[in-house]
C-alpha cells in the first residue's frame, strides 16, 4: 500500500488522509504528544516538511516534490510498521511551550508535574525567588529540571537519574536551554549520590507502572526504557523509597511533588495516615501528590 502511495500521492491533503486511514487501520496507540490519529498524522507531516506545527490549513493543497512526499511516507511507514512513538521519529517532545530533544534512551516527557509548575505553587511558595535549591529525581530527558529552573529563576537544580544514557540526553537539553551553570545532571540511584544536599523543592516522575500493567502495554510504550516505567508489583516500589528518604533532603519549609499515574488509591491505602494533597491535572484523574516536609517521616 505504501508503494502505491509513493506513485500517486502528491499533496499534503493526500498524505494526511492516507496517514489517518493507515493509523486507524493499524490501531496505533497514542499518548506521546498527541491523542488521536488525525493530530498525530498532522504533526508528523508538518514536522517532516519543516512547516509550522500550528499551521496545517494553508498547506493542505500544496503539491510536494517527489522527494518531499517520499520523506513523509518513510516516516509514516515506520510509525505503522514498527510502532515507533512519534516523538522518537521526530526526536522532539513538548511540555507546554518547552521543546525537548528525545530518543530511545529516555521516556517521552508527559508529566502532569509540568502543569503544576506552570500554574504555580503560590500556596506553598509565595515567592518563587525564595527557592534556592531544587531537585528532579528520575529526570530522564531533564525536562522537569529545566522547567524547575524556569519556574524558580534563582534556583540551582540537580537532575538525578540512575541511567547514564538518559543523563546524556539530559545534558543535551540542559545545554540547548543554556542552563549548564544552573542545572546539574547527576548519576544517582534516587538520593544515593546526593550526599547531605537539601532542597526547597523536590519533584519526581518515577517509574510507577505495576507489574500486571507492564504486561499489557501497547507496543509504542514498550519501546520506552523499561527502567523508566516499571515500578514493581504494585507500581509503588520507587515511590516508597522516595517517601522514606525525602525528609532528610528537604529544607525546613521544603515540599515534595511526585507523580504516581493511576496509583492514587493504592498509595492512600498503603499510607492511610498521610494527608496527601492531590494537584489538578487538566481534567485527568489527579496523579500528582504534594507533601510538605513536616508530613514526611525519618
Amino acid at each position: 500500500m505504501f508503494s502505491d502511495a509513493r506513485a500517486k500521492l502528491r499533496t499534503v491533503r493526500d498524505l494526511l488522509r492516507f496517514a489517518v486511514s493507515r493509523f486507524e487501520e493499524a490501531s496505533l496507540a497514542y499518548g506521546h504528544g498527541t491523542a488521536n490519529a488525525y493530530d498525530e498524522a498532522a504533526y508528523l507531516i508538518l514536522h517532516t516538511l519543516h512547516l509550522p506545527l500550528n499551521r496545517l490549513e494553508p498547506f493542505l493543497d500544496a503539491r510536494l516534490l517527489v522527494a518531499e512526499a517520499n520523506s513523509v511516507l518513510d516516516v509514516l511507514e515506520r510509525r505503522v510498521r514498527d510502532r515507533v512513538p512519534a516523538a522518537y521519529l521526530t526526536h522532539e517532545a513538548w511540555l507546554g511551550d518547552f521543546r525537548f530533544y528525545v530518543d530511545e534512551r529516555v521516556i517521552v516527557p508527559r508529566s502532569h508535574i509540568a502543569t503544576a509548575l506552570d500554574r504555580g505553587l503560590a500556596a506553598w511558595i509565595p515567592d518563587a525567588d525564595s527557592v534556592q535549591r531544587a531537585l528532579d529525581l528520575c529526570t530522564g530527558s531533564g525536562c522537569l529540571a529545566i522547567l524547575l529552573a524556569h519556574a524558580f529563576p534563582r534556583a540551582r537544580v540537580d537532575a538525578s537519574d540512575i541511567s547514564a544514557p538518559a543523563l546524556e540526553v539530559a545534558h543535551r537539553n540542559v545545554e540547548e536551554y543554556h542552563l549548564s551553570e544552573r542545572v546539574r545532571p547527576v548519576e544517582s540511584d534516587l538520593f544515593s549520590a546526593l550526599g547531605d544536599e537539601r532542597y526547597d523543592v523536590i519533584v519526581s516522575n518515577p517509574p510507577y507502572v505495576s507489574a500486571s500493567a507492564m504486561q499489557t502495554l501497547p507496543p509504542e510504550y514498550r519501546r520506552e526504557p523499561e527502567l523508566a516505567l516499571a515500578g514493581g508489583g504494585d507500581g509503588l516500589g520507587v515511590v516508597r523509597r522516595i517517601l522514606q528518604n525525602a525528609k532528610q533532603h528537604l529544607t525546613r519549609r521544603g515540599i515534595l511533588l511526585v507523580e504516581v499515574g493511576d496509583g492514587r488509591a493504592r498509595l492512600e491505602t498503603a499510607y492511610p495516615g498521610v494527608g496527601f494533597t492531590w494537584l489538578e491535572a487538566d481534567g485527568a484523574d489527579a496523579s500528582v501528590f504534594l507533601l510538605e516536609r513536616d508530613q514526611l517521616w525519618d
